[in-house]
């Protein structure tokens, strides 16, 4: 019977072409290195049609024609060929199961709505329900989806795609790296472009915190992760000095209007200041301002008036441009608050993910703005509510804000009382050991900055005389699925150091395949970040060059979570139970720890080990998990692994205990780290709570740590804070019949 049609997988019958078979042979033959074998193809292309004319059947199916092909091959000796058309046959495969789980990703992200379709909310601060939250879903998967099938090695794509590893924003692979701690101060000198137009030098401080909003923004759109600036009260600092000069002129010149009766002397006063800056260095400042009042006076007196008039209107004047400056920070620091919370910077609609880190100026000026911005924080958004953004940290140092006595421990204690009601300020403390080694006191450079995920980046292999935080980031991130190494290892320790080996062979390998392909890439391609030199060395840089160089400054992460879980699934407890548990969870990550040291000596390349915080990660990993082994107790049934070293949430502990677990994984893990304490007393008892759990993470050497408090919320307004008779958000009280909930702890993570 002659074969005049076929059925294709989907069921659909199309016209059956002979010669699509001799061409499917003949590339066989090409791929095993004979070329020429037409002849050849079509002679068994015509056997095939031999056999299905034989069996009778009019309308075979397309599976079934291609298993004689190989069955034809194999007869006729062509054993290799017969390999590689199997080969072909399976990729071919691969690439339609995925074309189908594509455009079944698109149909959940653009035909359910955003409660129904777990993929439009995978990224926390998008909004799947937007027009544009959907745009960046369908984009991200398709990405995804390409470099599956072409771009990553076989091995990597295979090792993501059944969670043994997670690859960081895959659908970025070769486009962009992750984040950035800028030096804000560098990219204010002389002012910057974005690319729409070029921003003159801040003049004054609501400039600065414009021109920071404006800065993250821009970085954003040439990067995916999150963005920090690493000398933020120093950066904001010299705003504040320069709108007091400006207000003490000005309320200098109004005042000797009166006195003297002429014309506005702003002018004149201008010229003045500037000849004593230029000859003796001195302008008008917060504090310690005398020297400059008594250089000034001569040059006022007799024009302007009497000396001792000329002197009262210097001190109305700079008690004004005192009050004026404090108000001018304040609506600064909200300012920059409400923008970097409620800006739609990002693709989905979603806020820039921003942090800052403040708290060591000590300079009149700085302390200005470190105080604003708690006074701000704390008050919260225009309904009351929390600011989600920027992060905040608060950088803690002995003779600098720690103890009683240290100039900014008034500071210190009003980030406590934020603390107490907001979830921000996070503690970093540049006293533990592997961050002081490279403090050097008046270089705020070497002062250790975290990213809003809380990736640290302060070491540098590639160039060990700049170990410091600014101009620098995490440049990609792989996280190993700790608990199915555990699982697998059925107790044995051997068998899972082994498997961790060959996990940490994959993830530096990938990360070294995505550095190489992104080090291809030219600084025109990273136009602010590259382009207006935020990132170190790319000032160096023309528009066409490669980014290679600039690149080896920033680090390679390997993470980890479930270490809760692995301890379990190899010995029966966790590190929170027994020292034997917690000995041999610090083996685990020391060992991974001094695996990516080795690497970093040998490539002079920054690998370091990350343990921030990945919810959504844990999430997927305890899935995949769940559905290869079961619920397995105390490891795969709960809804997500324990990120990270973190002692399990349900578990009873108390804060110093945690504290002196966790402790010790902080100086193992030098590419990001953070440890939660909850905390439950009275109001008025919260802030030397507080403070004494801080005491105690700054002596058992924490990087970064951070206290939650059980925040009340109101079900009408949505208010989340505390509610001290009457809802801050909306102002009605439990009297309308709708109580309060009490003690709902804000989410961190």
């Amino acid at each position: 019977m002659a074969i005049l049609h076929i059925r294709k997988r989907d069921g659909r019958i199309v016209p059956f072409h002979q010669d699509k078979i001799a061409g499917a042979i003949s590339k066989a033959f090409t791929a095993t290195c004979k070329p020429g074998h037409e002849e050849a193809a079509r002679r068994l292309a015509d056997e095939v049609v031999s056999i299905l004319e034989v069996e009778g059947d009019g309308c075979p199916d397309v599976e079934h024609i291609q298993d004689l092909v190989e069955r034809v091959l194999m007869d006729n000796g062509h054993t290799q060929t017969a390999r590689a058309y199997i080969l072909y046959r399976s990729e071919r495969s691969r690439a339609r199961e995925m074309n189908v789980r594509l455009m079944s990703l698109y149909e959940q992200i653009t035909c359910f709505d955003g409660p129904d379709s777990g993929i439009r909310r995978e990224t926390v601060c998008a909004d799947g329900d937007t027009a544009m939250g959907s745009v960046l879903r369908l984009g991200s998967e398709g990405a995804k989806q390409f470099y599956d099938l072409y771009v990553l090695n076989p091995d990597h794509a295979r090792a993501h795609r059944e969670g043994d590893v997670h690859i960081h924003d895959l659908d970025y692979l070769i486009l962009t790296t992750s984040c950035c701690q800028m030096e804000i101060r560098k990219l204010f000198r002389g002012g910057f472009s974005t690319g729409h137009g070029t921003l003159r030098e801040p003049n004054d401080i609501s400039s600065c915190a414009a021109l920071a909003c404006i800065a993250i923004q821009s970085i954003q759109s040439d990067q995916h992760g999150g963005q920090s600036i690493a000398d933020f009260d120093y950066g904001m600092a010299d705003g504040v000095r320069k709108t007091f000069v400006t207000a003490y002129r000005q309320n200098l010149s109004r005042a000797l209007m009166l006195l003297a009766g002429q014309e506005d002397p702003e002018c004149r006063l201008q010229e003045i200041m500037e000849s004593i800056r230029v000859k003796t260095g001195l302008c008008p400042g917060l504090e310690n301002c005398q020297p400059y009042l008594d250089t000034e006076l001569p040059l006022l007196s007799p024009r302007f008036g009497e000396e001792a008039e000329v002197r009262k209107a210097q001190q109305f004047a700079h008690y004004r441009a005192a009050k004026e400056t404090d108000r001018a920070a304040y609506q600064a620091m909200e300012a920059l608050i409400h923008n970097l919370s409620t800006m739609r910077a990002r693709p989905g609609g979603q806020p820039p993910f921003s942090a800052v880190n403040y708290g060591m100026d000590t300079s009149p000026e700085g302390r200005m703005v470190i105080r604003n911005m708690l006074l701000a924080t704390e008050a919260g958004l225009g309904g009351g509510e929390t600011a989600l953004f920027p992060i905040q940290i608060f950088r803690v140092k002995e003779g600098v804000n720690y103890n009683a006595g240290d100039p900014n421990y008034d500071l210190f204690q009003l980030a406590v009382r934020c603390t107490a009601k907001r979830p921000f300020p996070n503690f970093s403390f540049l006293d533990a050991p592997f961050h002081l080694g490279h403090y050097k006191p008046g270089r705020p450079e070497t002062e250790a900055a975290y990213a809003g995920c809380r990736t640290r980046v302060l070491e540098n292999a590639h160039d060990p005389d700049r170990q410091i935080s600014g101009g620098r980031g995490n440049l990609f991130s792989a996280t190993i699925n700790l608990p199915r190494l555990a699982i697998r290892a059925r107790g044995e320790a051997a068998a899972f150091f082994g498997a961790l080996e060959d996990k940490l062979d994959l993830c530096i390998a990938q990360l070294l395949e995505r550095l190489e392909i992104q080090s291809e890439r030219k600084a025109r391609n990273y136009p602010f970040l590259m382009g207006q030199g935020v990132w170190m060395d790319s000032d160096r840089l023309g528009a066409d060059d490669e980014v290679r160089e600039a690149l080896r400054h920033g680090t390679l992460s390997v993470g980890f979570v479930g270490l809760a879980e692995t301890l379990e699934a190899l010995v029966g407890e966790h590190h929170g139970q027994s020292a034997r548990a917690q000995a041999l969870g610090l083996e685990i990550v020391g060992r991974m720890r001094t695996r990516l040291d080795g690497e970093s000596r040998k490539r002079s390349l920054n690998f370091t080990l990350l343990a921030a915080p990945a919810h959504d990660l844990s999430g997927r990993f305890a899935r995949l998990d769940r559905a290869l082994y079961g619920v397995i107790g105390q490891v795969t049934d709960r809804d997500c692994y324990t990120n990270s070293f973190h002692i399990p949430a349900c578990f009873p502990i108390s804060a110093h205990e945690k504290i002196r677990i966790e402790a010790p994984y902080h100086a193992l893990t030098n590419g990001g780290h953070i440890t939660y304490v909850e905390v439950e007393c009275p109001s008025a008892a919260l802030p030397d709570a507080i403070e004494g759990i801080l005491r105690e993470m700054k002596q058992a050497g924490v990087g970064c740590g951070a206290v939650s408090v059980p925040a009340d919320r109101d079900p009408v307004c949505g208010f989340c804070g505390t509610i001290d008779g009457r809802c801050p958000g909306c102002g009605r009280t439990e009297a309308d019949g709708v109580p309060f909930v009490r003690g709902t702890t804000p989410v961190r993570e």
